[in-house]
């Protein structure tokens, strides 16, 4: 039974073949997807034919491509394959998407997941021609469900001259009511603030409100998110969780947080999942989350009774978190609430509710700069995503990784980052299996020495405290010691000889 129950959308329905026909060569489509979560999987894929069989007859055909975030392989890997994308923003996480920009065949820009809707909100990123949104069902009324994820899709919604929409029988109709959609969002000078004190808090509406006039073609699939399994907690992932959970307990002994902590907040990936399955297990009740996704880690906390309500922008679950999220989303639904990105995010709200930031890096430098993007300090990797909105608003803000990587060759603690996401006044804890070092308060001598000390490998420390030392003595002692010409040694032996041992 087909879940469009306006006369007005049934007629618009076609073929994804016939909607990407709508298409043409250099436009600009606002697609719904985020987290491999809520995106469209039928058009795409249409498109991708369109731009390789037009391609094939010597013409071009590229288009610029926005989204919420990463999003699965019938998007991302499909266009990036057809080499039908000019432009990508705000993050990616596809290896064919990837090595496209990294080739420069593709332009990108890795924006702060809280500023791209304001960018399209502000025309600062050109004319917004379509709009490709999926959706879990088409009222009577016109309003539609919205999906797995919410992203920056109302922005596009808003702002597109023509919407596609994809209707996917997939997702549970049972999502109806845990989305809260906001609509007062203004541009300054008649800014407002964000009326939320809560995690909890509802100040929009549950679904999408959309223009039918806009609306040029209307498209059914039934086809899963495309979710990526996450890895079993490994012995290095469970001791990060360990310190991080040590250091939480200790933070409330010294009565800095209260006894249910303050709202959490964790970034995507095995190590940030093996960090909510340790707080399943920790003494803390009461929970609230104010994040970007919903992983597994998360479903098992509102399992077990710990975690009373999770706000985020959109799931990122293994397939078997996303079968259960299906079949129970009336009973998550009273736990969960989806936003836009353009919320979940927002910094106002990250300092106002006092979020307790987690989130991964490549590289920490020994004064606790951060790279979470680039690998060598020229290879995009993923993007800064939201990290960089929580890392500067948080009430605490904590970088988590494994101490190296590639079996030992590289050191995740190296003298000096070889790209900046994140400066060293936005960290305040960097954890890794080896400990904890808490720069709260400490001179930029002090950090490096505790993180010499506490998160570097034990193979790597005495390098780390030689570079140092002689850094101190190069640079006479002045307040960041740095010898220029030996700081990026680590990278150049890496690229040279494939480790970064002596």
């Amino acid at each position: 039974m087909s879940r469009i129950h306006s006369q007005a959308f049934r007629n618009k329905v076609v073929s994804a073949d016939e909607a990407a026909a709508l298409i043409e060569n250099g436009d600009t489509i606002g697609f719904s997807g985020f987290t491999g979560a809520g995106y469209p999987k039928e058009f795409p894929v249409a498109l991708a034919r369109r731009a390789k069989a037009i391609h094939d007859t010597g013409e071009e055909f590229r288009i610029r491509m926005f989204t919420g975030a990463s999003t699965a392989p019938e998007l991302d890997g499909a266009l990036a394959e057809a080499d039908a994308v000019s432009f990508r923003m705000p993050y990616q996480s596809d290896p064919i998407m990837r090595r496209k920009i990294n080739e420069g065949s593709s332009d990108y820009s890795d924006i702060h997941l809280s500023q791209s809707a304001v960018q399209v909100r502000q025309n600062f990123l050109g004319k917004l021609d379509f709009a490709v949104i999926e959706v879990s069902a088409i009222r009577q009324d016109g309003t539609a469900i919205p999906s797995s994820s919410v992203g920056n899709n109302a922005v596009y919604l808003e702002k597109a001259e023509k919407i596609i929409l994809e209707v996917n029988e997939w997702q549970s109709l049972e999502l109806e009511g845990m989305h809260d959609i906001y609509d007062r969002f203004r541009l300054p000078p008649d800014r407002l603030p964000i009326p939320m004190t809560h995690p909890g808090d509802r100040i929009g509406d549950i679904y999408y409100r959309i223009d039918p006039t806009r609306v040029v073609a209307v498209v059914e699939s039934a086809a899963a998110d495309r979710n990526t399994p996450f890895a079993a907690p490994d012995e290095v992932s469970k001791a990060i969780a360990d310190h991080y959970l040590d250091f939480l307990i200790h933070e409330v002994e010294q009565r800095r947080l209260p006894h249910n902590l303050l709202p959490l907040q964790s970034g995507v990936g095995n190590v940030a999942n093996a960090v909510l399955t340790g707080l399943k297990d920790g003494p803390f009740d009461n929970l609230v989350s104010f994040t970007e996704v919903v992983q597994d880690g998360m479903v098992d906390l509102i399992d077990s009774g710990k975690l009373r309500v999770a706000s985020a922008t959109a799931f990122s679950l293994s397939p078997g978190y996303a079968t259960r999220m299906n079949a129970e989303a009336k009973q998550y639904r009273q736990h969960i609430v989806l936003r836009q990105q353009e919320i979940s995010n927002h910094p106002e709200l990250v300092r106002r509710l006092g979020v307790l930031a987690c989130n991964g890096m490549i590289e920490a430098d020994l004064y606790g700069n951060i790279n979470s993007s680039h690998i060598m300090g020229s290879k995009m990797q993923n993007g800064i995503g939201g990290s960089g909105d929580f890392a500067r608003n948080a009430y605490i803000s904590a970088f988590v990784s494994p101490s190296t990587a590639k079996k030992g060759d590289i050191s995740a603690i190296v003298p000096m980052v070889s790209h900046h996401d994140h400066t060293e006044h936005d960290t305040a804890v960097v954890i890794t299996e080896q400990g904890v070092a808490d720069l709260r308060g400490l001179s930029p001598q002090k950090r490096a020495r505790l993180i010499i000390e506490k998160c570097a490998h034990p193979d790597y420390q005495p390098i780390l405290l030689d570079y140092f030392e002689r850094a101190c003595k190069t640079a006479n002692s002045q307040h960041t010691p740095h010898n220029l010409r030996e700081a990026h040694d680590f990278h150049v032996r890496f690229l040279e000889t494939g480790s970064m041992k002596p």
